[in-house]
């Protein structure tokens, strides 16, 4: 059972935002300050990375773990109710998900992908300067 209403169900599902989040703000921003130029919700390419940088041939994508199905992370778990539905829109995102990175791979670009947790705590900073290594690798 949930344990919200229906109405308060749908508003916070409403409030979820698909671009320019938390966890994407972090990571551009840290990236601009380390002087690469970037774009954002790249239409043109599979997937709309949420981060391409073209001058690097490298695009990023910055996932929720829950709409992403982090394995073994604590922010995964599987809703309780509506169960069915869920599994079948986790596991789509997850097929997707595999068919536009290799799309990507195949046009050349390296694809690098951030989970959400990844940039909380000390983790953080790990992560960040990972990302710098991996994008002038391609220099």
């Amino acid at each position: 059972m949930d344990v919200h209403d229906k109405k308060t169900r749908s508003y916070n599902m409403s409030r979820i935002k698909g671009k320019n989040t938390k966890p994407e703000e972090i990571v551009r921003k840290y990236l601009f300050s380390k002087g690469f130029r970037y774009r954002k919700n790249y239409k043109k390419l599979p997937g709309k990375p949420d981060i391409v940088l073209p001058k690097y041939k490298t695009v990023i994508f910055i996932n929720g773990c829950f709409w992403h199905k982090h394995t073994g992370c604590k922010y995964f778990k599987w809703p309780k109710t509506n169960a069915e539905f869920w599994r079948e829109k986790i596991e789509a995102n997850i097929t997707r998900d595999s068919q536009q990175y290799a799309e990507l791979r195949q046009l050349g670009y390296k694809v690098l992908i951030v989970w959400e947790c990844q940039l909380k705590g000390g983790a953080k900073e790990e992560i960040l300067n990972y990302l710098v290594l991996e994008i002038k690798g391609n220099e």
